[in-house]
């Protein structure tokens, strides 16, 4: 199986398949830090099995293929070929990969900037630039420049990144060029996915929950059919009533209580039963005595508290700790 090897045990993988000839012609286009690596990892690579360096260049040969055929003919003709020749999963997953190493090439000096660099260069931009711009980072920083950005902006950056579904080359380097001091890299020679309804529901899943409600209850009013459906992406602290209930004790287990004491204090009855019906009768005896002598309590303590124990059940479903559900997304299989 190769999903026991780093990226780089699987590129040492097929460097020492090829062969010395071949493996010599690759390094040509490699930098001197990517030789740097590549050779450490060649020399602690020791013996791989034969399914699994078959298994590794299965997976090299499809995800070259899958480039090739996204640059010769774009993200829909590389979908018809690649689940015509792999079925739609396998294809969904090359497809998802390789899209996101094209757009690592746009917008590099991003991986270099910090959010205070980045917010000074986009804060006077259009929306549509700022835009683009956070689409080729992070979720995280993606979410605390949003919550930076005046009010009326910030939500037509929110509703710009919704509506976005690919952008040209063209429109790349025009807004390449309004940054351009700040700014050094290689276009890319197709169209790639960036921004939309997943990614914006991941920026607002990072997001404060000050911020969030903010840009909801103003979304809301304006464009109301958005806002629900990128609600229906996102997993907030009152989904927790959508899960099963042996996720709910596993992520009860890693919570500090003194977060669940604040956490609660603004919860409606229905989280609240359903959290003390996951708890041990003393643990929900001892949170419930601690809620009656915790008072003054600020209303951004109770959010702030609620999005650490969010963080903590997002954090445990990509481990694969956890099941939520997004919007009825996922079908659960008992």
């Amino acid at each position: 199986m190769t999903t026991n090897l780093t990226p780089e045990q699987k590129a040492a993988t097929v460097i020492v398949s090829l062969g010395v000839d071949k493996a010599s012609k690759i390094y040509k286009y490699l930098s001197e830090e990517e030789i740097e690596k590549l050779t450490v990892e060649v020399a602690k690579l020791g013996h791989v099995e034969s399914d699994t360096t078959q298994a590794v260049l299965d997976e090299f040969y499809k995800t070259c293929l899958t480039q090739k055929v996204v640059t010769d003919g774009g993200l829909e003709y590389a979908r018809t070929v690649l689940e015509k020749a792999f079925g739609e999963s396998t294809a969904n997953s090359l497809l998802q990969k390789v899209t996101q190493s094209l757009k690592s090439r746009s917008f590099g000096f991003i991986r270099k900037s910090d959010s205070k660099n980045l917010f000074s260069i986009l804060q006077h931009e259009r929306a549509q630039t700022i835009a683009l711009v956070l689409s080729y980072t992070n979720e995280e920083m993606t979410a605390q420049l949003i919550s930076e950005l005046p009010p009326e902006k910030r939500l037509k950056v929110v509703e710009s990144i919704a509506r976005m579904e690919s952008a040209s080359p063209e429109a790349i380097k025009i807004v390449e060029n309004e940054i351009k001091k700040k700014f050094s890299g290689i276009l890319t020679t197709d169209y790639t996915t960036v921004g939309g309804i997943d990614y914006i529901a991941n920026v607002m899943n990072h997001m404060d929950r000050g911020n969030e409600k903010l840009i909801f209850d103003e979304l809301g009013r304006k464009d109301a059919e958005l806002a629900d459906t990128i609600r229906k992406k996102m997993f907030v602290f009152e989904d927790i009533i959508t899960m099963d209930d042996r996720s709910i004790q596993r992520f009860i287990r890693e919570c500090d209580m003194k977060d669940m004491v604040y956490a609660l204090k603004n919860a409606n009855k229905q989280i609240t039963d359903v959290i003390f019906s996951n708890m041990s009768t003393r643990m929900k005896e001892s949170i419930q005595s601690d809620m009656e002598v915790t008072v003054n309590v600020r209303l951004k303590d109770v959010e702030e508290a609620q999005q650490r124990i969010v963080s903590i059940i997002r954090r445990l479903e990509e481990e694969g700790e956890l099941i939520i559900s997004k919007g009825g997304k996922d079908d659960i299989i008992a």
